[in-house]
């Protein structure tokens, strides 16, 4: 089954999880939902995110959620100060942000031209854009005209050309890389970004939360050194153009609860649940 197909299918099952989780539907109630058998959801669901639909449902609890956020809290400072634990290191070595300078998006980018494409994900389809320099967008596109409309609205005056590079195809590359994998299996991705100082410190402070775990806007807001700005962290993870690599979503409430999410509540569930699952199985 194709990808996006494949996700579409998950998705609704995640969403009628949530919408039904204190009645705690069992697998043949959500089979049923989305028109499979159970046998058939069940490997399906185990095939995408490694682990059963009842642990998958277990990883996203609010439980489960308040668990990992009082567990890395006490490990966060030593994640954040040195980079040490795998993924850090892995992110820090291998993803680069360089922000973009006045001249670069002055006159609405005019100076830029940006390749675009389309390309299906694990958590559905994605819009990514790229200048000479990295990549510039990468937007989850349930809807294709809106993502490509959105980014010549940012960048009007800029040459847009379809097609596809190797920076697009080193980015896309960390979407198939299981989340224990050595850093060796990603090629280095370079992002190219339009930012105010203050999200580039937000975005690069996002690269340093490792696969499987989450921070609360506030723990986050005290890493980057402001502990009262978590309202302005959380307007900054919500203006971030880079999904998925650049982990907004690894970012949830205090309370465990994990929040809305710029490309769906579904799709951040369907990602927290893929990276915790791959990491405690």
């Amino acid at each position: 089954m194709q990808k996006q197909l494949q996700f579409e299918r998950i998705a609704q099952a995640i969403e009628y999880i949530q919408q039904n989780f204190k009645d705690q539907p069992n697998l043949d109630e959500v089979a049923a939902h989305v028109h499979l058998s159970p046998a058939h959801f069940q490997r399906l669901f185990t095939e995408w995110a490694g682990t059963s639909p009842k642990k998958f449902l277990q990883f996203i609890s609010l439980q489960h959620a308040k668990k990992i956020l009082e567990h890395d809290h006490s490990i966060l400072d030593a994640t954040f100060d040195t980079g040490l634990s795998s993924s850090s290191r892995l992110h820090d070595l291998f993803i680069q942000i360089e922000g973009m300078t006045p001249a670069e998006y002055k006159n609405g980018g005019a100076q830029l031209v940006i390749e675009y494409r389309f390309a299906e994900t694990l958590f559905g389809q994605v819009f990514i854009a790229s200048t000479q320099k990295g990549i510039c967008a990468i937007t989850f596109a349930d809807h294709k005209d809106l993502a490509l409309q959105q980014l010549v609205a940012k960048f009007p005056n800029a040459q847009f050309v379809e097609g596809e590079n190797d920076l697009q195809n080193n980015a896309l590359s960390a979407f198939n890389v299981h989340v224990n994998s050595h850093e060796q299996a990603l090629p280095k991705i370079k992002l190219h970004l339009k930012g105010t100082d203050f999200q580039l410190k937000v975005w690069e402070s996002l690269l340093k939360i490792p696969a499987g775990q989450l921070v609360s806007y506030g723990d986050l807001a005290e890493q980057i050194g402001n502990a009262k700005a978590s309202r302005a962290v959380g307007t900054a993870i919500g203006s971030n153009p880079v999904a998925f690599l650049i982990p907004c979503h690894r970012v949830i409430q205090a309370t465990g609860a994990l929040g809305e999410y710029h490309w769906g509540r579904h799709r951040k569930t369907a990602m927290i649940g893929w990276e915790v699952g791959h990491c405690y199985e």
